[in-house]
């Protein structure tokens, strides 16, 4: 590609599709699949395949926590299968964790940041093991009242307040306009405090659950309320300005049903017409549900919780459109989780029998067992691939293919030259007997993709070792900038001096022109222009001199593809003998 203005990475590349398909679905499923074996064996073995679920001599599980469990497990579920979007791999990091980062302090936009390169660094292992292990957390949830889901109700708060923290931003809690209509506090919250309330026992559940959920709603909703009288928060503004106005305008801009989003830009409307007044209707219903949450625990009402309940679904609604559609969402946002949260404390269940079963116990014990096998295969399978893949694992080359495609390989006599390099020396292609030759093509004045491919060489020579037999020659791709003083002004500003091994090289227009038509390098400048405009390809020459692969690289500015980039260049140089 020549030197302009980048389109963005197509986040369904169908390389990266393929790739991510192949870690899901063949790699993913194989480990799952042996892991879940090796746990019913010793299920068999130890007998606890006849007693999975079954709970210790009259006890019972409430409830509130079966429904709670369904409720979050089922959530945990779609979150799962959420994740399975091919958009997730490049999307996920760069367009819904790192907006997240706006008006975070430095310590947690470090965090963030840190937590956004690691991904970009692996994005398909790490897309796959997020699928799998949100599937698992929801179906073990789902399955399991006894000791097993308990444990695995503490592995979804960790989960939950990892992703609250670095991939929420804290659930936008620095932000401005912060507001429960928008998605404050964090969805993770709420499955925060589910996954623990899951993991205590079910006789202290029974005693306190109730009353601490809607003690901490109703202070929630309370807090909810100043922030929703905040004039920064935009809510009182008429018209356009509006913020349920904004909202709903840039939120119908994702495709989605249209009569969702038909709704969704009416009540925006509506809210902008009637400016404060609507946002005054917010405040009471905030108002009134709060203290009603609060004063249930000590009276039996059950109206404040069908209060919030129905208007946080509405609001889910019409302030957060549903929050599935637009190719990159990944959970229901704030007001579903809540809003279960909320039903399950209902004073009104505390009070209720358990539930009754309608399967034998012998069915519902090898049933759950064989299921809470595969959901626990899929935890550790993610979890260990996760982990060895942040730890361990080289960088991948996914944004590479996404941004260039694949290379080529040649094997054809490459074009020999003699030019000029930076120390004013002849330099002949091959002149070192025994060295691969990694070829590029930079103009010494270009301030745009030059540079990048310059840190990429760099980088790449950096970490191979001091004694590979490798030579990275830069040719002069401009036709009136080539002289000594360009190459080594560009040296000097790139940091390119400590690169061993690295040679410059130019010569007379001729001379060079002959090495662009030889390498296939379209270069295309005016006397009047500030810079060329060139093709991006690089050459790796065998120690044979053979032209072994031609590699595009047309590098955008952001991070992840220069690393994926560098990636993708040594495991070429790999394939010549060069670690």
């Amino acid at each position: 590609m020549p030197q302009m203005s980048k389109n963005p990475v197509d986040l369904t590349n169908y390389l990266v599709v393929n790739l991510f398909k192949h870690a899901l679905f063949l790699t993913g499923a194989i480990w799952i699949c042996v892991i879940a074996f090796l746990i019913l064996v010793v299920m068999l073995v130890s007998r606890r395949i006849f007693n999975f679920n079954v709970l210790p001599s009259g006890e019972e599980e409430p409830p509130a926590r079966t429904y709670l469990r369904w409720g979050f497990g089922a959530m945990w579920l779609v979150d799962g299968i959420l994740q399975f979007q091919y958009t997730m791999p490049l999307g996920l990091a760069n367009n819904v964790v790192k907006p997240m980062t706006a008006g975070t302090p430095s310590w947690l936009h470090s965090l963030m940041l840190h937590a956004i390169n690691l991904w970009n660094d692996h994005p398909i292992s790490l897309a796959a093991g997020v699928a799998w292990l949100q599937v698992g957390i929801g179906v073990a949830i789902l399955v399991s009242k006894g000791r097993t889901g308990r444990w695995v109700g503490l592995l979804s708060a960790i989960w939950a307040a990892l992703i609250w923290l670095i991939g929420n931003g804290a659930g936008g809690i620095f932000a401005s306009g912060a507001s429960l209509l928008f998605g404050w506090p964090g969805a993770t919250v709420f499955y925060f405090v589910a996954g623990c309330w899951l993991f205590v026992d079910p006789k202290r559940f029974r005693d306190s659950f109730s009353t601490f959920t809607l003690r901490f709603l109703s202070l929630l909703f309370l807090v909810a309320i100043i922030f929703q009288s905040l004039p920064s928060a935009g809510f009182w503004h008429g018209g356009n300005a509006n913020a349920l106005t904004t909202m709903g305008k840039s939120m119908t801009a994702v495709a989605q049903p249209q009569s969702l989003a038909w709704l969704v830009r009416h009540v925006g409307d509506i809210s902008g017409r009637l400016g404060g007044g609507f946002n005054l209707m917010v405040i009471i219903w905030l108002l009134v549900t709060g203290v009603g949450l609060w004063l249930s625990v000590s009276r039996p009402w059950n109206w404040p919780v069908y209060s919030l309940v129905i208007g946080s679904l509405l609001f889910w609604l019409v302030a957060e459109d549903a929050a599935l559609f637009g190719g990159i969402a990944t959970d229901f946002n704030s007001l579903v989780p809540l809003a279960v949260l909320a039903w399950c404390a209902q004073p009104r269940l505390q009070t209720s029998p358990a539930l009754k079963a309608h399967l034998r116990i012998e069915m519902t014990s090898g049933i759950g067992a064989v299921v809470v096998s595969f959901a626990t295969a899929m935890i550790v399978t993610s979890l260990v691939s996760m982990g060895v893949a942040s730890a361990f694992a080289s960088t991948e080359n996914t944004f590479y293919l996404a941004g260039n495609g694949q290379p080529s390989s040649l094997n054809t006599k490459a074009p020999r030259f003699t030019l000029t390099d930076q120390f004013d020396q002849k330099y002949t292609l091959g002149e070192h007997a025994g060295y691969v030759t990694l070829i590029t093509f930079l103009d010494p004045v270009c301030w745009t993709d030059c540079p990048l491919l310059a840190s990429q060489v760099a980088q790449v020579r950096s970490q191979l070792s001091p004694n590979a037999k490798i030579d990275i020659v830069a040719v002069a791709a401009d036709p009136y900038h080539e002289t000594l003083a360009d190459v080594r002004h560009f040296i000097a500003i790139r940091h390119m001096a400590g690169v061993k091994n690295f040679y410059f090289v130019t010569g007379t227009r001729t001379q060079t022109s002959k090495v662009w038509a030889d390498y296939g390098i379209g270069v295309t400048m005016t006397r009047t222009d500030a810079m060329s405009i060139h093709d991006d390809y690089m050459y790796i020459d065998s120690a044979t001199g053979r032209l072994k692969w031609v590699i595009p690289d047309d590098p955008p500015s952001a991070a992840p593809f220069n690393s994926s980039s560098v990636a993708e260049l040594k495991y070429l140089l790999a394939t010549q003998g060069i670690h």
